[in-house]
């Protein structure tokens, strides 16, 4: 695939450390604003990505581009998709993938009208070890009780406190905690269990933004409880509880270095498929074979659950009262 990368932030950043070990992958261009173009050519010239532009305009006119990355703040996710869409371009979008359920939803559409793949970049669907804990769900017998702590102290929380507001605190931006940290866990739970029940939310909000936040998740015979912050941190943390024994993680979500089951009867295993591979590797991977082989059966899979996830992501930001600047269009 030809890709066209829109965005020169940290994730992109990360992208170049491992992006030309994926086979089929061609880097095109870049892009960002015209402000940080400097920045943008000296990223090109870096990893041999063979044009670089000042706005996302350019990018689209590019006819060598056949895929289209968007590693842009959350706010723009949604139009940015639409637009790539529109010009017959396939995209991969990083998380969250929209604002909202509905945005989605219309992208999805759109998507399957034009017959383009539409993915979203979320790490934690496509990691061996996720993969692997639900393999080993069964041998815990019946779930009761699963805690998902993603808490990281935000280098931006102590200028946020004063009054400067980046995008990641951003109420205008769909910023917050949910959509920057706790959507990992939801999206663990989405991977292991699905769909739930009902889905609440309790925030701590400050400027109109969560800053911090508790999760509850009703799966029916079992409950979910998914932390996110970044106003305050804790040891990171998950562990999915049932009555013959329980998986124990120690990293986020997203990364998911490696886990131990740790029975009843006090066998323990350990399990690390992924050593120390970048974490983004395996999505891009699968994200070449399912466009290489036309295979919509299993992007259409994926969507299924980045739908199920924006659904819980939106449902829980409404029970708060934490309301971004693109619900308006909805209400």
């Amino acid at each position: 695939m030809r890709l066209g990368i829109a965005g020169a932030g940290m994730i992109v950043r990360g992208l170049f450390t491992f992006i030309h070990e994926v086979e089929g992958v061609e880097l095109e261009a870049i892009a960002s604003t015209e402000k940080s173009i400097d920045k943008v050519r000296k990223l090109a010239k870096e990893n041999h990505v063979k044009k670089a532009y000042l706005n996302y305009d350019e990018l689209l006119n590019d006819e060598g581009i056949d895929v289209m990355y968007i590693a842009t703040p959350n706010h723009l996710h949604y139009q940015m998709c639409k637009q790539a869409l529109e010009r017959g371009k396939h995209v991969i979008c990083e998380k969250p993938f929209t604002s909202r359920v509905e945005e989605l939803e219309e992208l999805s559409q759109l998507a399957k009208e034009k017959n383009l793949f539409l993915l979203e970049a979320i790490s934690t669907q496509y990691l061996p070890n996720v993969l692997k804990i639900k393999e080993k769900l069964s041998e815990l017998g019946k779930i009761k009780i699963v805690t998902a702590n993603y808490s990281q102290y935000s280098s931006r929380y102590n200028a946020f406190k004063e009054g400067i507001i980046q995008p990641a605190f951003d109420y205008t931006k769909s910023g917050g905690a949910l959509m920057d940290l706790n959507i990992y866990n939801i999206h663990l739970m989405v991977a292991l269990f699905g769909k739930p029940l009902k889905v609440n939310y309790m925030a701590n909000i400050e400027k109109n933004i969560d800053t911090s936040g508790i999760i509850t998740l009703d799966y029916g015979s079992f409950k979910a409880v998914c932390i996110g912050a970044k106003d305050c941190k804790a040891p990171i943390a998950t562990s999915i509880q049932g009555d013959q024994g329980c998986i124990s993680i120690q990293t986020p979500a997203n990364v998911l270095k490696g886990f131990k089951v740790l029975y009843n009867d006090q066998r323990e295993e350990e399990f690390d498929l992924q050593g120390d591979t970048h974490r983004m590797i395996y999505e891009f991977k699968e994200f070449v074979k399912m466009i290489e082989n036309k295979d919509f059966d299993k992007a259409n899979e994926m969507m299924g659950k980045s739908l199920i996830a924006m659904d819980i992501a939106t449902k829980a930001r409404m029970s708060a009262g934490v309301h971004f600047k693109a619900d308006e269009a909805y209400e």
